[in-house]
This record gives C-alpha cells, sequence and structure tokens, in this order.
C-alpha cells in the first residue's frame, strides 16, 4: 500500500506542475480556443488517472491501481531523473 501513495504523491506533483503551466497559458494568452480542445484533454486524462486510481484501490484493485498510476509517474520520473542529470552534469550541447 505504501508503493499506492508513493505513486499517487509523484502523480499529484506532475499535476501541480501541468495545472500551473495552463494557468499560466491562461493569463498570457498562449492557452486560446485553438488548443484549449488539447488543454481540456490533457487536464481530463490527468483526473482520470488520480480519481480512477482512488476508485480501483477503494474497490480492492490495488495492483491494477498502481499500474495506472505508473503510466503517469513513470515518465515523471524519468524526466526528473534526466533533468537532474543535466544539472548535475553541465554538458555541453553544442
Amino acid at each position: 500500500m505504501t508503493l499506492f501513495w508513493v505513486l499517487w504523491g509523484i502523480d499529484a506533483v506532475i499535476s501541480l506542475v501541468v495545472l500551473y503551466f495552463f494557468f499560466i497559458g491562461l493569463v498570457d494568452g498562449s492557452v486560446s480556443s485553438f488548443n484549449m480542445g488539447l488543454w481540456v484533454m490533457i487536464l481530463l486524462g490527468i483526473g482520470a488517472i488520480m480519481l480512477g486510481s482512488l476508485w480501483l484501490k477503494s474497490n480492492d484493485y490495488l495492483r491494477i491501481a498502481k499500474i495506472v498510476l505508473g503510466i503517469l509517474a513513470v515518465p515523471g520520473l524519468l524526466y526528473a531523473l534526466f533533468m537532474l542529470m543535466i544539472i548535475i552534469t553541465k554538458p555541453r550541447w553544442n
């Protein structure tokens, strides 16, 4: 059960980052009617992952709930590790 909450916490942080960029985009105008459909689909997908995993856990499908949380957590962790590697190693990009 601890793995579930760790994955859920990682997904919650990723969700907050996506919401932050969404609201910043609304303020500066980069989220417009042209791409609002994409943003709505992204936000609905993240909401489905977060709420769906809680629903699966409450109905005793813990293994499937962890797999659903992994859909968002694994790429997020890989990206965080990549950024950490870039910060630590300071590569030359030329």
